[in-house]
């Protein structure tokens, strides 16, 4: 996401919460009708959708684009599993690294990218309900730590 005319859309915000992120990629998303339009209006949704390997191909299950208002007859359906663009040696990397080391393939953020919808993808290992709650509880430290050093430069 180096690129000077980037916007994230949206954000899988559960991702980082349930997973541990080992590896980012970037792909193009194959969209149809209007769906284009809902997404620059910020109507697109990544809660409980992932992203799987079929045939060589990648594809995103699960992710919601609301119909655009103006849509008509070219609104198609909110959910429907849409195919990901990315370059073949990406996905052989991926499929070898999914299928021998069990990571799963989770959508991080939907963003623009000159104009393009992108879509980030990290390859997770699930964290355990222990590293959750030590991930909580660093969180929280971090924000009493900014708090009290507000306050003493607020003195």
């Amino acid at each position: 996401m180096g690129s000077k005319s980037s916007k994230i859309i949206a954000k899988n915000k559960k991702a980082f919460h349930d997973y541990h992120i080992e590896e980012q990629f970037e792909a193009g998303i194959v969209l149809t009708g209007t769906e284009i339009k809902s997404i620059r209006q910020g109507k697109v949704q990544l809660k409980d959708s992932y992203a799987r390997i079929d045939k060589g191909e990648v594809f995103i299950v699960g992710m919601h684009i609301s119909p655009f208002d103006k849509g008509n007859r070219f609104n198609v359906d909110p959910t429907r599993t849409r195919k990901l663009l990315m370059h073949k040696r990406e996905i052989d990397k991926l499929l070898g690294i999914t299928k021998i080391k069990g990571l799963t393939l989770v959508p991080l953020d939907v963003h623009l990218k000159n104009g393009f919808a992108k879509i980030q993808l990290g390859l997770a290992r699930g964290k355990k309900l222990y590293d959750k709650r030590a991930t909580e509880a660093k969180r929280e430290t971090d924000r009493m730590i900014q708090r009290r050093l507000k306050e003493q430069n607020m003195r």
